[in-house]
């Protein structure tokens, strides 16, 4: 039986969904995990299909009330599951030494987010196009180099800093989608938050639990690690409700409120 770590990183390799998929559905609950070993990748990481990437700029935006725009809308979220799935699997076989559990959520996030692509997908097609029909830009990819040093900087920068920021702009983008008439998307976009919540809760308990081991107080050390890797200053309106279920503390929440000056109400 393959071991997790090495599955995760051959998995990542790979550059389809559907050969991620194949690989991920051999993970069992028993699939054995070795946190010492050093792995090396020796094919190009991330594996992905060819999409055109340019910077946030180059991106034309377009109305989502025409069929083209909707699938430029979905299409950019099937670029941000299929990333997702290469981040989920990033953090399982690059970091050495950490607990089980770790091991064991984090390829769950992986299999959850190789679901959301497929649903996307498939959807897009449904309009006509494929994923890497139009062009798209790899921030989140991005961060993850920056921060491939230190799995502290990593749960803090990705999951808790860009991930998030889907919490926030889920509400949005569900609206959009509604409104644009494709209620289909709209109820994938539903799904999906669900599920990121869940995501985003992992990575606010893992960057906890490893401030703790190395005695850290999180609120500062974010702010601190943000700085240091350069991280993008997350602007409102956030999704509070979302952010105070994925494990947020109050406490994170004024403190990103009162960088953008903005104070929202928090629900009670």
């Amino acid at each position: 039986m393959i071991e997790l770590r090495e599955l995760a990183l051959c998995a990542l390799g790979q550059t389809t969904w559907q050969e991620k998929a194949d690989l991920l559905a051999k993970v069992q609950a028993d699939t054995p995990i070795d946190s010492s070993r050093v792995l090396e990748a020796l094919v190009p990481i991330p594996g992905r299909p060819p999409v055109e990437l340019v910077s946030p700029a180059g991106l034309r935006l377009r109305s989502v009330n025409t069929l083209e725009g909707r699938a430029v809308l979905i299409h950019a979220l099937a670029h941000i599951e299929f990333n997702a799935i290469n981040l989920a699997l990033d953090v399982v076989w690059r970091f050495g030494e950490m607990p089980e559990a770790f091991y064991r959520e984090w390829m769950g996030v992986a299999i959850e987010e190789a679901e959301h692509f497929q649903m996307l997908e498939v959807h897009l097609k449904t309009l006509g196009y494929c994923y890497g029909d139009f062009p798209a830009h790899d921030g989140l990819w991005e961060m993850a180099e920056r921060t491939q040093g230190d799995v502290l900087a990593r749960l803090a920068l990705v999951p808790r800093t860009l991930e998030a920021r889907g919490l926030d702009a889920s509400p949005a983008v569900r609206h959009k989608l509604a409104s644009g008439g494709d209620p289909q998307a709209a109820a994938i976009v539903d799904i999906i938050l669900r599920d990121e919540i869940g995501h985003v809760a992992i990575g606010n308990f893992w960057y906890r639990w490893l401030c703790a081991a190395r005695g850290l107080e999180p609120v500062q050390t974010y702010a601190e690690l943000a700085t240091q890797y350069r991280a993008p200053t997350l602007k409102g309106p956030f999704n509070i409700e979302a952010r105070l279920a994925a494990g947020f503390e109050p406490v994170e929440i004024a403190a990103l409120q009162k960088v953008n000056g903005r104070p929202q109400e928090t629900p009670v």
